[in-house]
């Protein structure tokens, strides 16, 4: 039930004209039932808070493009957040899940530290010039994918962000890159 005390319309209007409190006060009034309508959709805490935060990234980025003659200024923010929460549950079963044994396998950053630690220098500059020649021959935007994820610490959900493109297409980009930078090591 929306609050009539509270103009979302005008928190909006703050919001596109860069009013970072406005997007906080937005978020305190909303965020709860916000996270419960995604929540229900995706039946995972976690991954809600999640959804909900990318949405109020795209609502804050967005913001402008309210057009109140198309709706109420709740209903879009809404429809931000379910259209988000929809996308998940939609790409949820394309996504591969890995046991702990396999993240660790994957990790580069933990595999670089370990190998930095105990390996001879020379090797290491042979198999660091090795990883940047099969990072080279990645395309661009999975280049970039596994620089943010692996070099950097962004979440999957950050680098959908930073490249503008869906969660699912962010980690299947990685889990591709993934592999071909395995077969390109070997």
């Amino acid at each position: 039930m929306p609050d009539h005390d509270f103009d979302y319309e005008a928190a909006l209007h703050a919001c596109a004209a860069g009013e970072q409190a406005a997007l906080q006060r937005l978020y305190q009034h909303e965020g709860p039932r916000l996270l419960g309508v995604v929540k229900r959709l995706v039946r995972d805490h976690a991954l809600a808070e999640d959804i909900v935060h990318d949405a109020c990234l795209r609502i804050w980025m967005r913001a402008a493009s309210f057009d109140p003659q198309r709706g109420s200024a709740r209903s879009w923010i809404y429809s931000i957040a379910r259209h988000l929460a929809l996308n998940a549950r939609r790409d949820g079963g394309r996504e591969l899940t890995l046991d702990d044994e396999a993240h660790t396998r994957l990790d580069v950053l933990q595999s670089l530290a370990a190998w930095q630690a105990g390996g001879d220098a020379l090797l290491q500059q042979v198999e660091m010039a090795r990883i940047g020649h099969c990072l080279q021959q990645l395309e661009p935007v999975r280049r970039q994918c596994i620089v943010l994820a692996y070099v950097e610490g962004h979440s999957h959900s950050e680098i959908a962000q930073v490249l503008q493109a869906p969660l699912g297409t962010v980690k299947a980009w990685i889990t591709r890159s993934l592999k071909a930078l395995r077969e390109c090591l070997s």
